[in-house]
């Protein structure tokens, strides 16, 4: 769903340059970046029925089919990337990965890091919780976003990525919030110019194939796949982590105005809103 310039589609380039290489041809894949194939939602129905066989999705939009899996988006979760890692390559990540092997969508062991997600505005900066009230701000498609938003007691609108330029270009809402690569790479800081560092969520996404085409290729190759989708997928973490040092500079340069809100306040409402005991009771 991303544009052809980000890292994920760069390094799934190059894996599926170096599978076809090693399997002497015999597994050919199609790349088909920045949502031609449409959005986030069709994709996922899409790879489900067996029309696409491999696609990468957040785990809060996957949440629309497994619940668990949106359990890394839940606000605050985790302080920093070595928590993220060792959850998500460790046990948490497994729990997971069991969940969604149900559905027939057979799931990669590592996931790609799409980031600590921030919201930006064109109308002013978010410093504290009392900021959102009110606030016409776009989530993806996920449960969990909604909630989370809600409960800070702003006004979230559910738009698959694809339609947010337009929305915020056209006023629909005044703000959305995603990993500052994105934020640079899809031109948010045309349409929007505040950027308030909450970090209140990481995400990041899972590479899914169709259950059943998974399953009918042979271990040999199965093998190679997994091999250049974990080379990938590590590499690709690297470089969000590297761009995420110098985005922030080149954000500024082009006129976004940055501040570091208080992020007890945005915790502390969202407690005081019944927040985490609702994702308790869905999640365990």
């Amino acid at each position: 769903n991303i544009p052809v310039t980000h890292p994920s589609n760069i390094r799934v380039r190059e894996a599926v340059d170096a599978i076809k290489r090693e399997s002497g041809g015999k597994v050919d894949i199609q790349i088909y970046p920045n949502n031609q194939l449409g959005g986030d939602t069709d994709m996922l129905s899409q790879v489900r029925s067996g029309a696409i066989d491999i696609f990468p999705l957040s785990g809060l939009i996957l949440q629309t089919l497994v619940p668990l899996a949106g359990i890394n988006g839940l606000a605050f979760a985790f302080k920093d990337y070595a928590t993220v890692w060792a959850a998500m390559d460790g046990e948490l990540g497994a729990f997971v990965r069991a969940a969604v092997n149900k559905v027939n969508l057979h799931v990669f062991d590592r996931c790609l890091d799409n980031g600590y997600r921030n919201i930006t505005s064109s109308t002013k900066p978010i410093n504290t919780a009392a900021d959102l009230k009110g606030f016409k701000i776009r989530v993806p498609v996920s449960p969990l976003w909604t909630s989370m938003f809600k409960a800070l007691e702003a006004a979230p609108a559910s738009i698959n990525f694809s339609e947010v330029y337009s929305a915020l270009q056209t006023k629909v809402v005044e703000g959305q919030e995603n990993p500052l690569a994105i934020i640079e790479i899809a031109k948010f800081y045309e349409v929007q110019k505040y950027c308030s560092m909450t970090g209140h969520m990481w995400d990041g996404q899972w590479i899914l194939a169709n259950g059943k085409r998974w399953a009918a290729l042979p271990a040999d190759v199965q093998a190679v796949i997994n091999k250049h989708v974990t080379e990938a997928v590590m590499k690709q973490r690297d470089d969000i982590r590297r761009l995420t040092d110098v985005v922030e500079a080149q954000l500024k340069a082009k006129g976004m105005v940055f501040n570091n809100p208080d992020k007890e306040s945005f915790r502390d409402a969202l407690s005081k809103a019944g927040f985490y005991k609702e994702w308790r009771g869905t999640f365990g």
